[in-house]
């Protein structure tokens, strides 16, 4: 499959990715190397992993990541209650020593997590390790035996080798540096907010329905509203919020009554700053641009 074969087959579920996009997750998938993908919160960094999944027809297995996170809830743990009901259960028959340890730490017992999961399916997955970022550096040095050699060591088993190798997704909203060591075990894509012509075709994949006029309104309204100095610039889930909720209303024409286009902005406007910012007044002036 060449890179534009997978940017169609992206866009048949939905998903508009740009060429540079497009040629990185080819990358990704030929060369076998984990994806990561850094941008502002609401570009589509996240459903590209979704969209993947969906294209691929494989799991789609996700570690949401964040500060404190550890290998016991990222890796695997052991499943302590069913341990310790073993252990009474084999003292009420008896049994002791060796062979309840053995038992009690066999795969049988072993909770996966995310990444254990991820390289123990029949099939690849694809495996979304989504804001690396908000996750601690010392995580990363779990993470890099995983994505390094597609094995996890677990001292009761010894080590455990990829069944498959997922396809790798990471994303990232550069909350903080990522490590050195992280970057060059990956390939890189900055992802940007779509153009005017790029937006308009994700509308048009997500809401069919939508009139021609209000979807061009729509999306000149949101391209001018991202160069406001806004605390949360409105993403792409917002946009196709803000025109379902057009849609809704019956609202054919972002000019044609302002107190309610003020109103439907509760889906683009996630802080009361931002609100405050974007008076009846201003909104009004956006729409007049956009029309």
């Amino acid at each position: 499959m060449i890179w534009t074969d997978l940017q169609t087959a992206l866009s048949r579920e939905g998903y508009v990715a740009s060429d540079d996009l497009a040629v990185a997750l080819q990358l990704a998938l030929a060369l076998e190397r984990p994806l990561l993908l850094e941008g502002a919160a609401g570009v589509g960094k996240t459903e590209i992993a979704r969209t993947l999944s969906a294209v691929k027809n494989t799991k789609l297995i996700r570690l949401q990541c964040y500060e404190g996170l550890d290998a016991a809830q990222a890796i695997y743990e052991w499943n302590y209650q069913r341990q310790l009901l073993s252990i009474r259960a084999a003292a009420e028959d008896g049994e002791t020593g060796a062979s309840v340890e053995a038992r009690i730490f066999s795969r049988d017992f072993l909770m996966e997590r995310p990444l254990l999961a991820a390289i123990t399916q029949e099939t690849p997955p694809v495996l979304l390790i989504d804001e690396i970022d908000r996750a601690d550096e010392e995580f990363e040095a779990y993470l890099l035996e995983v994505l390094s050699d597609f094995q996890v060591s677990v001292p009761e088993l010894g080590t455990i080798i990829a069944t498959s190798k997922p396809i790798v997704i990471l994303t990232s909203n550069s909350t903080r540096d990522l490590s050195d060591a992280l970057r060059r075990r990956c390939l890189y894509n900055y992802v940007e907010y779509p153009d005017r012509a790029t937006e308009l075709a994700i509308l048009k994949a997500r809401c069919p329905e939508v009139e021609a006029r209000l979807a061009e309104q729509v999306v000149g309204f949101i391209q001018k509203l991202r160069e406001e100095e806004l605390e949360k610039t409105p993403g792409i889930a917002e946009m196709l919020d803000f025109a379902a909720a057009l849609m809704g209303l019956g609202i054919a024409d972002l000019t044609e009554n302002p107190a309610v286009l003020h109103s439907t902005l509760t889906t683009l406007l996630k802080t009361q700053s931002d609100q405050a910012h974007i008076t009846p007044e201003v909104a009004g002036r956006i729409a007049g641009k956009a029309a």
